[in-house]
């Protein structure tokens, strides 16, 4: 059995979607510096890094993260490449869903957490509402992509979003899948559980384990 870990490092210098608050980690107390113990901070926004979306994300009132099922974010998962051609994910490239509950798409965004430059792309491939809307009539738990957004940049009716959302499909995004072939893996994605401000999502120590 092979675990990859394909959560993103929270850090100063992970990329922030346009708008979201950046992120911060630091030291409070260093026994360097002669204190008794090491100490640190952390402060960033919920959809920093690899993370979840709740339903609660656009769609007023429903489930928030703290509340979302276990069972959904745990279990077998499909990985599916899309050629690096592609500027997003459309339904003909989902194949036969039958039997699959969770997917994860590995496309040209991958190679961008090699890259030096950590400013937010806004080139990234996508999921479109097309394949959103089978994803979700096909009763799927989960559906996550390789960068920080499962939208178009730039969209203005969110139809991705709320397409999966509506249907309690959880959405994962800011996954690390350099390292992993297309195929059928265990999935255990863990989210921050918090509670305050709206519940919209949370940052979730990620891995795949082959079956």
């Amino acid at each position: 059995m092979k675990i990859y870990d394909v959560t993103i490092p929270i850090s100063d210098h992970v990329p922030i979607y346009a708008g979201d608050p950046a992120a911060n980690v630091e030291a409070v107390t260093q026994i360097s510096a002669g204190a008794h113990a090491n100490v640190s901070k952390m402060c960033f926004g919920v959809h920093t890094g690899t993370h979840v979306d709740a339903p609660n994300h656009f769609i007023e009132g429903r489930r928030r993260v703290d509340q979302l099922d276990l069972d959904k974010l745990i279990g077998k998962c499909r990985v599916i490449a899309i050629d690096d051609g592609e500027d997003a994910v459309l339904p003909k490239h989902l194949g036969d869903l039958s039997g699959v509950e969770r997917v994860l798409f590995k496309t040209r965004n991958s190679a961008f957490w090699s890259a030096s430059d950590t400013r937010f792309r806004t080139d990234f491939c996508y999921i479109s509402p097309e394949a959103a809307r089978m994803i979700a009539d096909n009763g799927m738990k989960l559906a996550g992509i390789d960068y920080l957004s499962v939208e178009k940049f730039g969209s203005d009716d969110f139809a991705t979003h709320i397409t999966l959302l509506e249907k309690e499909v959880v959405i994962i995004e800011g996954v690390d899948l350099r390292e992993v072939s297309p195929g059928d893996y265990e999935l255990i994605c863990l989210p921050l559980k918090y509670l305050g401000g709206e519940g919209d999502g949370a940052p979730a120590r990620t891995i795949l384990r082959t079956l």
